[in-house]
């Protein structure tokens, strides 16, 4: 037994030594972050812990090393973390430590964005609302509330990472922290108390003493020793406001936002792949992506007003945590590539000269022989062929090519050699623990939400109340009710005529019952949240009742005095006679309030109340109700989602977790949609959309991990009618893997140097690969080379087409769980000499 407990001592002890971390020097110069006292090149990425799941943390922090990142990069939201003044939360999804410690053993770095001011398309920008209630206090200024609260928290988080040794200073993973966030944006209006704040904000954090640099992004002032950094679709024209800090980028957009209402906004990623070379071209050295995995707004998180639950933002990993292919693959090639280069671009500055128009050569050349050249195009329509160092190299528009021996050429921003995967959504019912003929009717039940006051902490007022004020944000929804005598000889009933409800609110929405029926509702938009509505409506002799349902969808995040941005019905509030243009104001009135709804407060979320009902009729397409099923979960382990269409506009939980509001009613407009996007030329927000005419989301996100095989809970509150018999389960699988590359492609980057060592020229390489373990490429669905037309999904061959293509790619392919073919004539013969050729194929797996 002694020597038994002498091994298990032993192996406990070199098990603890191989874990332990020595502290690094993380430091900066003009060129870049120095770690140990070495420059590095460093590529970022964004993942918001609260935006997945513990769960999800281990494998989406993997997905990211694998495409090539150095560091992972996150806000810390205060509003999650401090919903109550000093009462904290750090569980679940908020367990920031465990985050940290995650990446940490996936052997990367952290960016830790403390703000703590954040944006990020998130509930009041991140704080939380107990502050907009002290007394005197300005947000965002030299105000002396505000930079308390702001200090202690800031400080909090610090030391809790101090506690974990999570600094590199102490052998962990933080290699920089950020404070404040974007404020350079909107600091004029604050006037000259900005640059005091600033000052303040860059002291108090450095007397934190992390033992790692600090930056503000956004902000052209920021005091040293903060390291000003730039947010942007492109920041290769940024100047950092010291020649001794490096050129820093902590935002670039791999997409945009999604909002209810709006289409889904995407961004090709040629053009992604064009900035970031382009950054690295003329002196960067630290770049992040934001997102890599944007996720999911659960529960009440999304800000805006009007950001859709999905925050998928087009990254390289998806809401759900699958790859977005080529975007991942083509940008992991391109991160190889950059990295060919590091030992040139940690060394000196580059030396730029024009090549032509709009063309133009970086090179970085050391005294010891390493040289790297970066070749771009930056022309938006026209390709280019130019000479360098002797020889000739042809560059696509909007394009880069990255020579990391300043000779051969490892990449082509606008040439893909990473395979494209087309998703698709397996529909399939809701089960339940009831078996019926009628699917699944029988097994709902359903509560009522009263219409207007029913609870009894109700309260009355003359006037109209801003809601934030009133709500702090505790629930969506604010009724403003109000009971008016209609007398026979009021002109509201001459000649039977209708009277119009008049109605003007700051926002988001409102819904209009007279007398406890529906007449009508008002939505604002992202662009402009206040409401405005006249509604008919049909009043009655005697006792009327006026109730309004007011209700929030996210607070404003961004923008300068964003706090002051109220909501809810303000008015004025007017009944207007049609026949004589009589017109009453109600608005200051006495109105009696109820803030948030019955069905929050007897806990209808849980599922677990007892006033849940059932009857043969499942009440349907009405407004003000609660529905609850069980359900087994599908089968497998493919990501699940809800598909909401159907229902109107709401919220929904599963086993009392809420996977966010839902609105699939509210349709994006027809117009700005292509069914392509020419990723030449700058990109904006709106340059490409897709989705119009349809839902901004119809599928919600349903965490594997929130889910047991069978007798899950699903609750749903419906604001505006729905038939909740229709929703039904979606898993994200793979329907085809699809690759195209021509002759001229380069030779994919892990192949950098091959046939440098051999003298032999090899020919670019079409590569396939099945998603998941244990699948084998299937079928081939299209093989050509020669000159084949479409997009994946939908390639089609032309006259100049191998006969041969086919059976050449099945052999080579079929079985196995990847395969890499040549694209030459020497594969697949000449179809037709003197022409470019290019090999396209499409394949599934099982």
């Amino acid at each position: 037994m002694r020597g038994v407990g002498f091994v298990f001592v032993l192996v406990s002890l070199l098990g603890a030594i191989a874990t332990t971390s020595f502290a690094s020097t993380v430091t900066y110069d003009h060129r870049a972050l120095v770690i140990d006292g070495k420059r590095r090149v460093l590529i970022s990425g964004s993942i918001h812990y609260p935006r997945s799941t513990p769960d999800m943390w281990p494998d989406l922090i993997q997905k990211s090393k694998d495409g090539g990142l150095d560091v992972i990069e996150t806000y810390v939201f205060w509003n999650l973390h401090e919903p109550v003044r000093r009462q904290y939360d750090f569980k679940g999804r908020n367990d920031l430590v465990k985050f940290v410690k995650t990446v940490a053993e996936a052997g990367l770095y952290v960016h830790l964005r403390i703000g703590p001011y954040v944006c990020a398309e998130w509930n009041y920008g991140g704080f939380p609302l107990w502050l907009h209630f002290i007394p005197g206090i300005q947000f965002r200024t030299d105000n002396g509330p505000f930079k308390e609260e702001m200090q202690i928290f800031t400080a909090k988080i610090v030391d809790m990472m101090k506690k974990e040794n999570l600094y590199a200073s102490q052998g962990g993973p933080i290699i920089l922290s950020q404070i404040e966030n974007e404020y350079g944006n909107i600091d004029s209006a604050y006037g000259s108390a900005a640059k005091s704040y600033i000052q303040w904000a860059a002291s108090m954090a450095t007397s934190l003493d992390t033992g790692v640099p600090w930056v503000m992004c956004q902000q052209a002032d920021a005091p040293d020793p903060m390291i000003n950094t730039c947010n942007g679709f492109y920041c290769d024209q940024f100047t950092p406001n010291s020649v001794k800090k490096p050129k820093m980028w902590t935002e670039n957009w791999t997409g945009w936002f999604l909002s209810f209402g709006g289409a889904v906004p995407y961004r090709p990623v040629e053009d992604i792949a064009f900035a970031v070379a382009r950054f690295f071209q003329l002196g960067g050295t630290f770049q992040n992506y934001y997102m890599y995995h944007g996720g999911t707004n659960f529960g009440r998180t999304t800000g805006g007003p009007f950001i859709a639950t999905s925050y998928d933002y087009d990254a390289p990993i998806d809401e759900y945590g699958l790859l977005r292919q080529p975007k991942w693959g083509h940008l992991k090639d391109l991160h190889k590539a950059i990295k060919l280069c590091e030992a040139a671009l940690i060394a000196t500055d580059p030396t730029i000269t024009s090549l032509g128009t709009n063309l133009e050569a970086s090179v970085y050349k050391t005294g010891t022989g390493s040289c790297a050249a970066f070749l771009a195009n930056v022309r938006t329509n026209s390709d280019a062929t130019v000479n360098f160092s002797g020889n000739s190299y042809h560059l696509p528009a909007w394009s880069v090519s990255i020579l990391p021996d300043c000779k051969n050429v490892a990449l082509n921003t606008a040439q893909i050699n990473s395979m494209a995967v087309m998703p698709r959504f397996m529909q399939q019912s809701l089960k339940n623990d009831i078996d019926s003929s009628d699917g699944f009717q029988s097994g709902w039940s359903w509560v009522d939400e009263p219409v207007g006051i029913s609870k009894n902490n109700a309260f009355t007022k003359l006037g109209l109340l801003e809601q934030i004020n009133i709500t702090a944000d505790k629930s969506d929804y604010l009724w403003y009710s109000l009971s008016t005598e209609i007398q026979g000889d009021e002109p509201f009933l001459e000649d039977g005529s209708q009277t119009v409800l008049h109605v003007e609110s700051l926002g988001h929405a409102l819904h209009a019952f007279i007398n406890g029926k529906l007449a009508g509702s008002g939505t604002g938009n992202s662009g402009n949240a206040k409401v405005t509505v006249d509604i008919p409506v049909t009043l009655i002799h005697g006792k009327n009742t006026i109730d309004l349902l007011s209700l929030t969808v996210g607070l404003q995040n961004y923008g300068a005095f964003y706090d002051k941005q109220g909501a809810g019905i303000t008015g004025p509030i007017k009944l207007k006679g049609l026949a004589n243009g009589t017109t009453v104001d109600l608005s200051s009135q006495q109105w009696t309030y109820q803030v948030g709804l019955q069905g929050e407060e007897l806990g209808l979320p849980s599922g677990s109340s007892s006033k849940w009902v059932a009857g043969s009729t499942l009440p349907k397409k009405q407004p003000l109700i609660w529905y609850k099923t069980t359900f087994d979960a599908p089968a497998g382990n493919d990501p699940v989602a809800l598909d909401f269409m159907g229902m109107g506009k709401g919220e929904a939980w599963v086993n009392g977790q809420s996977i966010g509001r839902y609105w699939p009613a509210y349709v994006s407009s027809n117009g700005g949609c292509t069914s392509s996007c020419n990723y030449r030329g700058p990109y904006s927000s709106n340059k490409c959309l897709k989705n119009c005419g349809k839902p901004s989301q119809q599928l919600y996100h349903v965490p594997r991990s929130w889910l047991q095989p069978s007798g899950n809970t699903l609750v749903l509150f419906e604001e505006i009618g729905g038939d909740p018999t229709q929703i039904s389960f979606a898993t994200k699988q793979v329907e085809s893997l699809c690759s195209r590359v021509s002759e001229y492609h380069p030779l994919p980057v892990d192949m950098w140097g091959s046939d440098l060592t051999t003298g032999r020229k090899s020919s670019p390489m079409l590569s396939l690969e099945c998603p998941f373990p244990n699948q084998v490429i299937s079928s081939i669905k299209f093989a050509s080379f020669g000159t084949p037309r479409g997009t994946c999904g939908s390639f089609s061959h032309s006259k100049c087409s191998s006969r041969t293509a086919l059976s050449i790619v099945q052999e080579a392919c079929i079985g196995s769980k990847s395969c890499s073919i040549g694209v030459s004539i020497d594969t697949f013969g000449d179809p037709c000499s003197g022409i470019a050729k290019s090999l396209a194929v499409e394949a599934s797996c099982t």
